[in-house]
């Protein structure tokens, strides 16, 4: 459970209806197996210890012996596994003498908590009222193998040893409520919810049952494990199909349908902690979980777990900000660079700019800046004429970029502008005592001021808009000249990172297809670099990657480090798992380093951003998303990274 994993699984034993013994059996094999896989939360069906389908032989008190019986031996069987199990069966209530379908939560062969399911179906197929009663208000102690248990819905199971694990639990049909008891829950703490549940299946229900669980995860920012019934209950109607999922903040992290056996993930509690704290509305400012539940009537129950590392087998995407699947790419692409291109529509509109002026250099983000910048003037049912590329050629230019910045210039239908700053460059630096052969900072930063000077001029001069073509990952590290490429009229790319920059014109050129696609592949072969130095024999000689690290690492840690929050420790044990096969430990430690001391030193640059639209689930602007003062200290991040060294 360290760095917050907690392995979770939903299971589905193979059952036989009204037969206990067998059951306990199958569910025992179940826990073991759990147990032996690091799981240290399982959740089971609902009813699993008798069957679901037993109908009328819920009245039979052998049936509900029987259950209690099955219990008691798998108590005593699996009391050794460090292992906290939710599964159901029916339990008769001595105070009022009804029928409750519950959950029972047990661990180290003790009851922790026995919770009675809320909504009862009684329609269509369903018809739990002629069996069981509701225990929305129950709240009893009762006797339970030998041990005096509280019964009620509403209490949730607060881990010692790993404080973010906080466990509610609902029963099937309570998720399909109006208001699921599991928002109750939520408020008052829990960082996960089980469902121990019997959904029949039919053709289009999984798709429905599928969504609620994903949603629910995303709206209550908890993990979300369901487990179904499935062989064995009986189909004299229905048929069960072990649809069993595990869901984290919207995120369906696995799943398995029509098989018995185990589902298995891990949810990251800590994630959902920080995101809870990060978005205040979750619960009221002024209240602690503590004191939310106690307001809801909510009781919490301790328990503990043995703090181990918890081996990872959910998926963690090495390119976290670039869209998955080939289906969820193409909508995915179209709605960011949509999204971009109404934002400098409106931009656009409001200013009354009669162009949009862009730096086009040929290499990608410029690329991505005018193909954003094109779709906005077909929004605005504008000539594309209107468009003036600018390609300002200098001492690090060469004949790649700046033949490929004419032709897309021409394919997308924009006016093409060529001019050498050369000979001003020159000027600048005799004023000021530079010398040609001194290829320092200066050298660099006086052609990126130039040709900002030039763009914001000819906006001047044409009425224009400087369109700003930075991205994100310059942003987070500073690599961009202060009041140079840094700065522009309306930044398309500011939320944009290089990953996805990247990902997004290879999606136009495989859209469009033809000679602007020719020339888009050949700007994404084309190496990163700002061209401020010399080429070496007609190629470019300074190459981004080579100085400042890997994009994909630096937006890996991005993603992870300010995004989630995550600290140091945590973001390294991500990036081993997803590119440890590409980057050994050293070279990881490196760049990590390296992103952390520049995020910090670079937060300057940062606190003056001019406007753009926020595309994604980060943005470093300094009037949304990041206020970070510009003199933090790195320090306690850099500490953390030293321990990582020994």
């Amino acid at each position: 459970m360290r760095d917050g994993f907690v392995k979770v699984a939903a299971g589905t034993p193979k059952i036989r209806v009204a037969d206990c013994a067998y059951n306990v059996e199958q569910i025992a094999v179940l826990m073991r197996q759990a147990a032996e896989q690091g799981v240290k939360v399982l959740a089971l069906p609902e009813l699993c210890l008798t069957g679901y389908t037993c109908a009328d032989l819920f009245f039979q008190d052998t049936l509900l012996r029987g259950a209690q019986d099955a219990l008691a031996h798998i108590l005593r069987e699996t009391a050794g596994l460090d292992l906290v199990a939710a599964l159901g069966l029916p339990v008769r209530n001595p105070w009022d003498n009804k029928l409750y379908n519950c959950a029972v939560v047990i661990q180290r062969g003790a009851i922790l908590a026995l919770i009675p399911k809320t909504y009862l179906p009684n329609y269509g197929e369903f018809y739990e009222q002629r069996w069981f009663a509701s225990g929305k208000d129950l709240d009893a102690t009762i006797e339970l193998c030998g041990q005096q248990v509280w019964m009620s819905p509403n209490c949730v199971l607060a881990c010692e040893t790993v404080p973010g694990l906080v466990i509610g639990v609902e029963v099937c049909e309570d998720l399909w409520a109006a208001q699921p008891p599991s928002g109750v829950l939520a408020r008052s703490g829990a960082t996960l919810i089980l469902n121990l549940s019997a959904s029949d299946e039919v053709a289009g229900k999984a798709a429905y049952r599928r969504e609620l669980v994903r949603g629910q995860s995303g709206r209550l920012l908890c993990g979300y494990v369901y487990a179904d019934a499935g062989a064995g209950e009986s189909s004299t109607d229905l048929v069960f199909a072990g649809h069993n999922m595990i869901a984290e903040n919207g995120v369906l992290l696995t799943e398995q349908r029509f098989d018995t056996g185990l589902t298995v993930s891990e949810v990251d509690v800590d994630k959902l902690v920080y995101e809870r704290r990060r978005m205040n509305t979750f619960t009221a400012p002024e209240r602690t979980p503590m004191e939310q539940a106690h307001a809801l009537g909510v009781c919490r129950i301790s328990f503990s777990l043995e703090l181990e590392t918890t081996a990872l087998t959910r998926k963690v995407s090495p390119n976290p900000f670039v869209p998955q699947g080939e289906r969820d790419r193409a909508e995915r692409c179209d709605e960011i660079l949509r999204i971009a291109a109404l934002g400098l529509k409106q931009r656009l509109e409001h200013t009354r700019a009669r162009c949009a002026v862009i730096g086009l250099s040929g290499g990608l983000d410029s690329t991505l800046a005018i193909l954003i910048t094109a779709m906005a003037f077909d929004l605005l049912g504008r000539e594309r004429r209107d468009i003036l590329a600018v390609t300002m050629p200098c001492f690090g230019t060469t004949a790649r970029t700046r033949s490929n910045a004419g032709i897309l210039a021409g394919e997308l239908g924009a006016q093409l502008l060529v001019v050498d700053i050369g000979d001003a460059v020159r000027q600048h630096f005799s004023d000021i005592g530079q010398s040609m052969a001194d290829h320092s900072v200066t050298f660099e930063n006086g052609q990126a001021r130039e040709r900002t000077q030039v763009l914001m001029d000819l906006a001047n001069q044409q009425g224009g808009l400087v369109v700003g073509t930075g991205d994100l990952s310059e942003l987070a590290l500073g690599w961009a000249t202060y009041n140079g490429d840094h700065m522009s009229m309306y930044a398309v790319n500011a939320s944009i990172p290089k990953t996805l920059v990247r990902h997004l014109v290879a999606f136009v050129a495989d859209d469009r297809g033809g000679q602007l696609a020719q020339v888009l592949r050949d700007i994404l072969d084309t190496p990163v670099s700002p061209e401020l130095l010399p080429p070496k024999d007609g190629q470019i000689a300074q190459k981004t990657e080579d100085l400042v690290g890997p994009y994909e690492l630096h937006d890996f840690f991005l993603y992870y480090a300010i995004r989630w929050g995550f600290p140091p420790r945590k973001v390294f044990r991500l990036a081993r798992y997803a590119l440890g096969d590409r980057y050994d430990q050293d070279t990881l430690l490196k760049w990590l380093e390296n992103f952390y001391c520049r995020f910090f030193a670079q937060q300057f640059k940062r606190s003056c951003l001019p406007d753009g639209p926020k595309v994604g689930t980060l943005t470093l602007s300094p009037r949304g998303d990041w206020r970070m003062p510009s003199d933090a200290v790195a320090n306690l991040w850099l500490a953390e990274l030293e321990e990582l060294k020994r």
